[in-house]
């Protein structure tokens, strides 16, 4: 992959690789993507301060999160559909994941289910739960995390319903896949190779679901499952049960607002993503890093006296390992990436998502010691240009 020096040239491989629908599903965003532009060109215009004449031996950037030693606080954050952009595509990220030695999070909505993941990996990645109408499933997705010794339960809050996202409707993907749309068919045929891959694998289904589901069989009889929505009546009441039916180290994700995050603070939960879903969501939200700052302060001041609080993650918009010290550099003690991952599946499956772990990697550590720091614990605000940087 010496090809493919950045993540943009991750992106374009991924671009020409894949049929537009699938492409377009990853590199969008809602309504007008202004949220979706603004996450990334808000991070662009963060300035870094350069110091010279530092002793810069041994430089390292391994962390923690949830009390657990990683390679870099960088995590693959849970994504949808991704068995769709290359064949087995969650298995052969959660492998490159723990190869590296970075956390993976697989999607409720992923192709390859909770047990296909686990066969594969011999250390425990993390599970995203979508909370659905139906608590049951909703129940019995949470035993299978634990069967499958997912050491982490990540709720995602920002979806009780789905934000307007106008390529997925253009391309059929709002509501189910359309394959019989002309324009689909077109699409597909000029990608031989893409589909030539996806034969050669059994897994093109919702595998969370798919035999799981009471009455789902395959696709046909999913998209007549009612309960397959996320339930807009979430409240915290109900982040309460989960709390309690999982018992272990629960992350909440999508969380914007102070108050929101206070509250979480309040109630407990390990750690907590600032989101806006990479814009794909709400549209004309703040990026998150601009919302970043006063997220820490809302975490630290929301937690019960003797206790530290959550840890405080972010995403959305982070497209190289610049871009997660100047979030490490506003308070966040880890970033999730999204696209980056996928562009790399895309591109070359498990070899590319293992080469854009490694461009975050090098990426980081560079910029970390041309500020001159030499481990994660020295990055802060005084890396920052002051008149540049939000908060």
């Amino acid at each position: 992959m010496s090809f493919a020096p950045s993540i943009e040239d991750l992106r374009q491989l991924a671009q020409a690789r894949l049929p537009r629908m699938f492409y377009d599903y990853i590199d969008s965003g809602s309504w007008t993507e202004r949220t979706y532009q603004a996450n990334s060109q808000r991070l662009r215009e963060i300035g870094l301060r350069q110091r010279v004449a530092v002793n810069l031996e041994g430089r390292q950037i391994r962390s923690t999160m949830l009390g657990q030693e990683v390679a870099m606080p960088v995590a693959l954050g849970p994504a949808g559909l991704a068995g769709i952009f290359h064949p087995d595509g969650e298995i052969h990220a959660a492998c490159a994941a723990e190869q590296f030695g970075v956390p993976f999070a697989l999607s409720t909505m992923s192709i390859c289910s909770i047990e296909d993941v686990a066969a594969a990996t011999t250390k425990p990645f993390w599970f995203q739960l979508y909370l659905l109408r139906d608590r049951g499933f909703s129940a019995s997705l949470i035993e299978r995390a634990r069967a499958a010794r997912c050491s982490a339960l990540i709720l995602t809050l920002d979806t009780p319903l789905l934000g307007r996202r106008y390529k997925d409707v253009r391309n059929g993907l709002s509501t189910s896949l359309q394959l019989w749309r002309p324009r689909v068919m077109m699409d597909l045929m000029s990608h031989p190779f893409w589909c030539l891959n996806m034969l050669r694998t059994s897994r093109r289904g919702f595998g969370n679901i798919i035999g799981h589901a009471p009455g789902v069989k395959d696709l046909s009889t999913l998209a007549d499952w009612k309960n397959l929505e996320v339930d807009p009546g979430l409240s915290w009441e109900d982040i309460e049960w989960v709390m309690a039916q999982w018992g272990g180290p629960l992350v909440l994700k999508g969380l914007m607002d102070p108050r929101d995050i206070a509250q979480a603070a309040r109630m407990g939960v390990s750690a907590v993503v600032i989101s806006n879903h990479g814009g794909r969501q709400l549209d004309a939200s703040p990026a998150t890093v601009d919302v970043l700052p006063r997220a820490v302060e809302a975490a630290r001041s929301g937690s019960p006296a003797g206790h530290d609080g959550p840890e405080v993650w972010v995403d959305s918009g982070i497209r190289s390992g610049q871009d997660v010290l100047k979030m490490l550099a506003l308070g966040a003690q880890a970033a999730l990436i999204g696209r980056p991952w996928l562009y790399g599946l895309a591109a070359q499956g498990r070899a590319g998502v293992e080469r854009c772990l490694q461009i975050f990697a090098e990426d980081l550590e560079l910029t970390m010691a041309l500020c001159g720091g030499t481990a994660i614990r020295d990055i802060g605000p005084h890396m920052l240009v002051p008149d540049e940087h939000p908060g």
